[in-house]
């Protein structure tokens, strides 16, 4: 009894309170489904590209918009111009309108995807945090005889854990070798120390005054 008042008490004061897990009207297929449609609506202005294309791209755009501008006006100045680069100045100025406005489509993009990314962290948040109260509870009514349906559930975490610490112990880079490097780099300095010694030019004569 006293073991089940011990867990309660634990339970009811957690160390760290989650945000409220976020609650969507849609489910994850639905949201995915929709995605798809508006993506194949959209057609050729959803091509993916490599990260070496958007570093290209981005390069040659690099130019003021009072130059961009004043390069238009000389499309429109001249049709010969117009006619060498195959567009008029109204369809380039509409490019420009066009791009201008899809921008706004990239930051509610990017704010959905942000927002969504940290709903999903929550959620997993709170996750860790049941299971790791529901562990910490288990081990504390486990103590009583008459948990015992709970004995094979948390040595089984228990055996999971300890799997875990010595694979990551076992993957830790550089670990054996360090006193092997030392050791070599120890006795290196006191090699290279010793070879300046003997070679100073003029010692002898130092020596004789």
């Amino acid at each position: 009894m006293n073991t089940t008042n011990e867990a309660t008490t634990t339970q009811a004061a957690p160390a760290d309170t989650p945000q409220t897990v976020p609650v969507s009207t849609l489910t994850p297929e639905a949201v995915v489904e929709a995605l798809r449609t508006m993506r194949a609506e959209m057609g050729g202005d959803v091509t993916p590209l490599t990260v070496a294309q958007r570093k290209t791209l981005r390069d040659k755009t690099r130019m003021s918009n009072p130059v961009l501008q004043a390069s238009i006006n000389v499309i429109g100045a001249l049709d010969n111009i117009a006619q060498a680069i195959g567009q008029p100045a109204s369809d380039v100025r509409q490019m420009c309108d066009d791009a201008n406005r899809w921008t706004a489509v990239e930051d509610e993009l990017r704010s959905m995807l942000n927002g969504i990314a940290s709903a999903n962290l929550v959620r997993r948040q709170r996750i860790a945090l049941i299971a790791a109260q529901a562990g910490t509870i288990g081990k504390q009514l486990v103590r009583d005889p008459a948990n015992a349906v709970l004995v094979p559930h948390v040595q089984e975490i228990k055996r999971l854990k300890s799997f875990a610490r010595r694979k990551k112990a076992t993957q830790a880079p550089g670990t054996p070798q360090s006193p092997a490097s030392g050791t070599t780099q120890s006795s290196g300095t006191s090699q290279t120390a010793a070879t300046p010694v003997s070679q100073v030019p003029g010692t002898p004569g130092s020596h004789q005054a």
